[in-house]
């Protein structure tokens, strides 16, 4: 485990690293669902999915981890450094930038307010490494439920971009602007 939580009214959030081997069905599980298409992996297999997670655990730059509630899984967080992403291509690159990308995705069980509480304890989460100044997402354009999400957890809006299999919103939350929205 790399990081817990305790999140009152809903449960204790864990970050584990995400183990391609053991978690490729139930990653695929998830991205192949329609409320999940903005993830890319919609037409992928069990094995293109532990492929791409083999690669991002190659990476020293790069980290899956798999959210859980009380031991549930119930999404995937990933952190990147943008300098060694391709994303860094397209906009100034900051010291201190740090890249995160989240899919929550609890199924059947009734979570409420499980981005609202989940979001901050992530954040908190990125910045607990001082280094971290800056955080960077780059949600997929259409996917206005997440830069709806980003925005009301203090994220501002940068430009849009074209990153090849998407045009995404490039959105940045200062660690000072994520301690204002806390």
């Amino acid at each position: 485990m790399v990081y817990a939580e305790k999140l009152p009214g809903l449960g204790e959030l864990t970050l584990i690293p995400l183990d391609p081997a053991v978690h490729a069905g139930l990653v695929h599980g998830w991205v192949v669902q329609p409320r999940n298409r903005f993830w890319g992996m919609g037409d992928h297999t069990v094995g293109q999915v532990r492929e791409i997670y083999e690669f991002v655990d190659s990476l020293a730059t790069h980290h899956a981890y798999l959210i859980r509630i009380d031991e549930r899984p119930i999404g995937i967080f990933q952190t990147y450094e943008p300098e060694h992403d391709p994303v860094g291509d397209r906009y100034p690159v900051e010291p201190g930038d740090f890249g995160i990308h989240l899919l929550l995705s609890p199924g059947d069980v009734v979570l409420p307010h499980l981005s609202t509480l989940t979001v901050p304890a992530l954040l908190r989460f990125a910045f607990g490494d001082p280094a971290h100044r800056r955080l960077i997402a780059e949600p997929d354009i259409r996917n206005e439920k997440a830069v709806r999400r980003l925005e009301r957890h203090g994220f501002t809006l940068g430009p849009e971009i074209d990153l090849g299999h998407k045009r995404a919103r490039l959105t940045f939350l200062t660690r000072a602007g994520f301690a204002a929205a806390g």
